[in-house]
């Protein structure tokens, strides 16, 4: 498999060695392992497919992060010493914060894969990039998708977070404008989170919470109870996309709406990638371990026409043209962004079949 960014890059060392590339990954709990195992092979095929195109030789430096912001930071610190020319990865948004943040403070390129958080750094910064669309524009798209099915009192529950708590600003904010309502229920127990939805009259019950506890006894609570048969249950951050979310739930855990950031239609390279990927993993790839790869195509058209010192690389998003694996990626720094984004990533609201556990439905794109 070749692309442009992938051949004919001056990648090595002054003395032939590889060019590293220090990957942060969740690989262990409490991080979402899933999310991590396949952002990992992701990176791991893009790199295999840029050193087997001639264009590198690149090596990977893999750090789990275990969703700890300070063991981020610190494999920051590790990798910067180690002479990683960039950092790329991580699912996390708290932690991704935390690793942008000292990533920043040290001159090192970040291409940040998969998090979404707004707030990724507090201040302007030359050093980072991102490629998963802001969380404004993600979770904005789906409240559009609720009102469009006709859900405008919507009911949350979510866990201390800054990552959930800036989600439900945002909802709030976008539904209220707009004519909807959202309630905030206390994370109690399962019947009494049921209880209250009866209470408040709540169409739609977005659980913004972690798995398995406490997402998987809310969603077997409410399915079980006959009065809110009809209440639409959601997941915004993307919980029924992994395999682990079918298997501790089942049915139970279809038509739950999600958001991922995937094309209507894949790249060519896209589907070449989405066919490897299928092969090394467990279970179809998720749209992270899209994002992966994308992150390292990114990284080796810089290297290809920018070399290796950081700086220049810093210096150097605005130049990035070039296809990946779901389509053309380009940066710019939109505004109320302190970073470099990628200016269109794609966005979707799917869910699981009812009548296949294993395919996917698409519901809203955007």
């Amino acid at each position: 498999m070749q692309t442009d960014a992938m051949a004919g890059m001056a990648t090595s060392g002054v003395d032939g060695s590889p060019v590293r590339i220090g990957a942060l990954v969740p690989l262990t709990r409490p991080g979402w392992v899933e999310a991590g195992r396949h952002l990992l092979a992701g990176l791991e095929l893009a790199v295999r497919d840029v050193n087997e195109a001639g264009g590198g030789p690149l090596e990977l430096l893999v750090r789990d992060t275990a969703a700890d912001p300070e063991r981020a930071a610190a494999a920051v610190d590790e990798l910067a010493e180690l002479g990683v020319v960039a950092l790329a990865g991580e699912y996390h948004s708290v932690v991704a914060r935390a690793a942008a943040s000292r990533a920043d403070a040290l001159g090192l390129p970040f291409v940040c894969s998969s998090a979404v958080l707004d707030a990724l750094v507090d201040r302007p910064t030359e050093w980072i990039a991102r490629l998963a669309p802001p969380q404004s524009r993600g979770w904005q798209t789906y409240a559009d998708f609720l009102l469009g099915a006709g859900h405008s009192r919507i009911a949350v529950v979510s866990q201390p977070s800054v990552y959930w708590a800036a989600g439900t600003r945002i909802l709030r904010d976008h539904l209220t404008l707009r004519g909807g309502s959202l309630i905030e229920l206390d994370l109690n127990a399962p019947a009494a989170i049921c209880d209250d939805l009866v209470e408040h009259g709540a169409t739609a019950l977005l659980l913004l919470v972690g798995i398995p506890e406490p997402a998987v006894p809310i969603v077997k609570a409410v399915r079980r109870d006959q009065r809110l048969a009809d209440l639409l249950l959601g997941a915004p951050a993307g919980q029924p996309e992994f395999a682990e979310w079918a298997k501790l739930l089942g049915e139970d855990g279809t038509a739950i709406p999600f958001l991922r950031y995937l094309p209507d239609h894949l790249t060519a390279l896209g589907a070449r990638v989405d066919a490897t990927l299928r092969d090394e993993l467990p279970e179809a790839p998720s749209f992270v371990a899209f994002e992966g790869y994308d992150t390292i195509v990114v990284l080796a058209d810089l290297l290809r026409s920018h070399g290796t010192d950081r700086r220049r690389l810093a210096n150097s998003w605005q130049h990035v043209d070039i296809s990946g694996t779901r389509g053309q990626i380009q940066f710019t720094r939109p505004p109320g962004l302190d970073l470099w984004q990628w200016t269109y990533p794609p966005i979707q609201v799917a869910d699981r079949d009812p009548a296949a556990l294993d395919n996917f439905r698409t519901r809203h794109t955007r």
